[in-house]
C-alpha cells in the first residue's frame, strides 16, 4: 500500500510538472516569458498550439500511467479555449439609427510583390474610406490608384528609411473632403495620420508595427506602446494596419487596454487567420487590425486573398454617432 501510494504521488508531482511544461508555449505571460524568444513567437498561434495539446490529452488517456497528466493538460486547453470562444461566437450588431458607417481596409502588399489589381479590386468592391498599405512606396500606390477606374481616391505615403518595409501609403476616399495628412515619427515604421475633412473630431492612423523578430522584440513592444499612448488618448480613433501582433500577445491586449478593440474578434471573426496567407487557413494567424476605441460600434469584418503577399487584406466596418463627428 505504501509503494502504491508512493508511486501515485510521484505521478500527481511528474503530471503537474509535465503541465508546467506545456503551459509555458501557451501562456508565457503567467511566466514573465511574454517577451522572450521564441515565447513571443510562438504565443502568436495560441488557438493552433490549444487544439494540439488537447489531441495530445486524448492520446496521452491510451496509457494508464499518464491518464493524471491527460486530465490535467485536457483542463488547461479546454480553459484556454474557453477563454478563446468569445472571438469566434460573439455577434456583430447592426449599426444604431443616426450613426455614420465608415469602411476601412489593410492590405500589407509586402514591399510591392502584391498583385495590384487584386487590391484595386476589393477598393471597387467595397469602397473604403481609407485604405491603409503597408509596405507600399510611392510607386505601387500609384499603381494600385491606376485600376481604380474613375474611383477619386487621393494617396499618400511615408518611408523613414531606405528598407522597403519601411514604407507606409494610405488612399483616401474623396467622400471624405480635404483631408490633412501627418507622417508621424515614433514607431520604428512611422505611422501616418489623417485627419480634417468631413471626419470632424476622428483620426484615422495607418499603422505597421515592427515584427517580433528575435532580435528585436524591444523594438515590437516600443511600437505597442505607442498604440497603448493612442488608445489612452480622447479622440475617436481608428488604428489600421499591419500589427504583427495578435490577440494572444499580452503587449497587445495591454495596448488595447479599456478603450480600444479590435474589429474581428468583437464581431465573431477573431479566429480568421490573415497570415501566412499562402498557408492553410487552420495555420494562420490575425495579425492584421482594425483597432477602433469605444466610440465606434463594429459592424463588419471580411478577408480577402491577394495574389503575390503573404497578407490576407480585411475590410471593417465601423459605426460611429454622427453626433461625434
Amino acid at each position: 500500500m505504501d509503494n502504491e501510494r508512493a508511486w501515485f504521488i510521484r505521478r500527481v508531482v511528474l503530471s503537474v510538472l509535465f503541465v508546467a511544461v506545456v503551459a509555458v508555449p501557451l501562456y508565457p505571460e503567467l511566466f514573465g516569458l511574454d517577451e522572450v524568444t521564441p515565447f513571443a513567437q510562438l504565443v502568436a498561434f495560441r488557438p493552433q498550439g490549444l487544439a494540439v495539446v488537447l489531441l495530445l490529452a486524448l492520446l496521452m488517456l491510451i496509457r494508464r500511467g499518464w491518464r493524471i497528466a491527460a486530465a490535467l493538460v485536457a483542463v488547461l486547453a479546454l480553459t484556454g479555449g474557453a477563454l478563446t470562444a468569445p472571438r469566434k461566437f460573439s455577434d456583430a450588431r447592426p449599426a444604431p439609427a443616426g450613426s455614420r458607417v465608415l469602411t476601412i481596409m489593410v492590405a500589407n502588399v509586402l514591399g510591392g510583390g502584391a498583385d495590384a489589381g487584386d487590391v484595386a479590386q476589393v477598393i471597387r468592391e467595397r469602397h473604403p474610406d481609407l485604405v491603409s498599405l503597408p509596405e507600399a512606396q510611392v510607386d505601387v500606390r500609384e499603381e494600385i490608384r491606376a485600376h481604380l477606374q474613375g474611383l477619386d481616391y487621393q494617396g499618400y505615403t511615408t518611408q523613414p528609411a531606405k528598407a522597403v518595409e519601411s514604407a507606409t501609403s494610405v488612399l483616401v476616399s474623396s467622400s471624405l473632403g480635404a483631408v490633412a495628412f501627418d507622417a508621424e515619427d515614433g514607431t520604428a515604421f512611422g505611422h501616418i495620420v489623417v485627419t480634417g475633412g468631413t471626419l470632424g473630431d476622428i483620426r484615422l492612423i495607418a499603422y505597421h508595427g515592427f515584427p517580433p523578430l528575435p532580435d528585436a522584440v524591444t523594438t515590437w513592444k516600443q511600437d505597442l506602446q505607442v498604440l497603448r499612448q493612442w488608445c489612452s488618448e480622447d479622440p475617436p480613433t481608428i488604428v489600421a494596419g499591419d500589427f504583427n501582433a495578435t490577440l494572444d500577445h499580452a503587449e497587445f491586449r495591454h495596448a488595447l487596454g479599456g478603450n480600444c478593440r479590435s474589429v474581428a474578434p468583437t464581431v465573431g471573426d477573431g479566429l480568421v487567420g490573415t497570415w501566412p496567407a499562402d498557408q492553410p487557413a487552420v495555420v494562420r494567424t490575425q495579425i492584421d487590425h482594425v483597432v477602433v476605441t469605444r466610440q465606434f460600434q463594429p459592424g463588419g469584418f471580411t478577408t480577402y486573398a491577394i495574389a503575390g503577399t503573404d497578407h490576407r487584406a480585411v475590410v471593417a466596418t465601423v459605426a460611429v454617432p454622427t453626433t461625434g463627428g
